[in-house]
């Protein structure tokens, strides 16, 4: 009974959307509004929440970070404290390696930007150079899709040997295999030993595939070593790298010969303090985002329930009929919360289609995704949009006197 009169308040409900489609229009704006928003919000943070995990992993996973600079977010960030630190030295990761009793791994780094790499009449443009220990293929999360990383030797004898990233690969050969070929970067010539796997960008905006990765070694004589550079130390579980930030905090301290009762000249930093900031900056959009679409909601389901009332008043004389007839309460107030309900899908449906153009544009420029459960969401949150506020109107025309509901025929 229940099913065919939904069935029946759907079909008046949708002739009466039809015969007033001007009116439907406007009301059903509001609600396009607030689904517009709310889809684009989550589908945008979903999309930054799986480029974040994804970046994450691309990072390394138990791995902590040792920098002259500590990683700053948010707040008062005092950078006078850390400008006169001393440099790290490449030499550090070796004798981390040698003390450390937990350490799986270490290595050094040190990177330059909008490096150039050209292959005959090619080049890519923009290209992140990496001068890396040989311990990088361990520390990082990278892996290799063809040939090989290079060996300690090769870092030691400072071979020109290159590991291409995914997009430089793909800028310079296209479909020729790369392995063995030479390439130039900074007027030398590279033999290209190994290509990385397509790993994807760092929250929608940095490539990790726009990369060329070079010994050390070599990168020395191409550039300065003198600041910029970075230690990785990598440990075999969470558990273990809890315990030896310890341990490597205190060889830290040897190494540079600080006394006790001096701070550290260096920053230990781990991507778990990325993560924690990062975590309080996506709720902080939710917030705003759910108190923006909230809003938007209230005031287009304000706008369905005057609809729904100046409709109620139109159709007095037909709900007078229909009781008199024998209609009862349940079946007039359903009616009526069924067309409040529909007016509000129909608004949905057009707020999902606009959010999925939304979502296409956003993704050329940035992250977002719009999942299945973002659409259950959007029509969740319509069906309870129009019954609450299609409740007043629609408990009004159900509680109407029959036979007053007569004069009005």
């Amino acid at each position: 009974m229940i099913i065919r009169s939904i069935i029946e308040g759907i079909r008046l409900s949708l002739f009466a959307i039809w015969s007033n489609k001007m009116r439907s229009a406007l009301t059903t704006f509001g609600i396009v509004i607030g689904i517009v928003m709310v889809t684009t919000m989550v589908t945008v943070i979903d999309g930054i929440n799986r480029s974040f995990e994804s970046s994450m992993s691309m990072l390394g996973q138990d791995v902590i970070f040792i920098q002259k600079w500590p990683w700053g977010f948010g707040g008062e960030y005092r950078w006078w404290d850390y400008v006169n630190r001393r440099e790290m030295d490449v030499a550090y990761a070796g004798e981390i390696a040698r003390r450390s009793q937990l350490a799986k791994a270490v290595s050094a780094e040190a990177s330059r930007w909008n490096q150039n790499v050209s292959f005959e009449d090619r080049v890519a443009e923009g290209v992140q150079l990496e001068g890396v220990t040989q311990s990088y293929e361990v520390t990082s999360s990278v892996e290799i899709a063809d040939g090989r990383f290079f060996t300690e030797e090769e870092d030691h004898a400072a071979r020109n040997v290159v590991v291409l990233g995914y997009d430089v690969t793909q800028a310079l050969f296209d479909w020729r295999d790369p392995i063995g070929q030479r390439v130039r970067i900074g007027g030398r010539r590279f033999e290209v030993i190994g290509v990385l796997e397509q790993q994807g960008n760092f929250l929608g905006l940095q490539s990790f595939d726009n990369i060329a990765i070079i010994p050390i070694g070599t990168y020395r004589y191409m550039h300065s070593l003198r600041r910029g550079i970075a230690l990785r130390v990598k440990f075999e579980n969470d558990e273990t790298l809890q315990e030896g930030q310890y341990e490597i905090e205190g060889i830290m301290r040897q190494i540079r010969q600080l006394e006790p009762g001096q701070d550290n000249d260096f920053a230990i930093n781990r991507l778990e303090m990325f993560e924690q900031q990062y975590r309080a900056m996506t709720g902080a959009i939710y917030g705003v985002g759910i108190f923006l679409t909230a809003l938007s909601l209230f005031v287009g389901g304000i706008g369905v329930m005057n609809i729904m009332y100046v409709s109620v008043k139109e159709r007095t004389g037909e709900i007078g009929i229909r009781k008199a007839v024998g209609a009862r309460y349940r079946e007039v107030l359903l009616q009526f919360l069924v067309e409040s309900v529909v007016i509000c899908a129909i608004g949905g449906i057009i707020g999902v289609m606009l959010s999925g153009l939304a979502v296409f544009i956003i993704n050329q420029y940035f992250v977002a995704h719009l999942g299945l459960q973002t659409v259950v969401l959007a029509f969740l949150i319509t069906t309870v949009t129009g019954l609450i506020f299609g409740f007043l109107p629609a408990n009004r025309a159900a509680k109407s006197d029959p036979i007053e509901s007569l004069r009005y025929f």
